[in-house]
């Protein structure tokens, strides 16, 4: 099974942030997860909220957790999780999970389009639900 590395998590935050401001996002934070749920890389621009790297996170947590796109639960309330888009899972080619992304700032569509693009930036396939 493939691995994750942090040369393409940080690919996925830049790429995700370049995308952002492209795009006139509101400023963001952005965590990528590894499979297991533990914080692989994070960047936050300045102007966040001094939440955003906790919701941020939240957001790929829950991907994971419920092993789907944060989108998909939405109609799902859990109380554990924070069930709203931006949370996506990254999947390689065999569809294996190999963590996720969670990204917050803007509205949460605009969020979740930030995520897939540097998703898919590293030639990885972007689920998010």
């Amino acid at each position: 099974m493939a691995t994750l590395k942090l040369e393409q998590a940080q690919k996925i935050i830049e790429v995700a942030l370049a995308h952002g401001r492209e795009t006139e996002c509101l400023p963001l934070g952005i965590a990528v997860l590894d499979p297991g749920g533990h914080l692989l890389a994070f960047a936050r621009e300045d102007g966040t909220s001094f939440l955003r790297p906790q919701i941020a996170q939240a957001k790929a947590w829950g991907a994971l957790g419920m092993g789907m796109g944060s989108r998909a639960l939405v109609e799902r309330p859990d109380g554990k999780v924070l069930n709203a888009p931006g949370g996506v899972l990254i999947r390689d080619d065999s569809g294996d999970i190999l963590g996720a992304v969670g990204v917050t700032g803007d509205v949460s569509d605009r969020d979740e389009a930030c995520a897939i693009a540097g998703i898919q930036a590293v030639g990885l396939i972007a689920d998010a639900g």
